[in-house]
């Protein structure tokens, strides 16, 4: 099974290498497959990857739902 997990773009570098916030923990995330992406959006964020650009409401509401798995945010979230 596979996971996505939402971001929020920070920055965007000249190459197209994003900066994420997903629950406070900042990644790099390539665009390539989202040109369309920019600071501010939400992505769905596999294997390194943004794959989607989605809505702020369905980004809270996924994160919300990862909150409520402890052994996937660690117990101080």
């Amino acid at each position: 099974m596979c996971l996505a997990i939402p971001a929020r773009i920070e920055s965007i570098g000249d190459n197209r290498l994003a900066v994420t916030d997903v629950l406070g923990v900042k990644r790099q995330v390539a665009l390539d497959l989202v040109p369309q992406a920019k600071v501010g959006d939400f992505l769905l964020v596999h294997a390194g990857y943004g794959i989607e650009v989605i809505s702020e409401q369905l980004a809270q509401e996924t994160l919300d739902l990862i909150r409520e798995i402890p052994e996937l945010v660690g117990t101080e979230a």
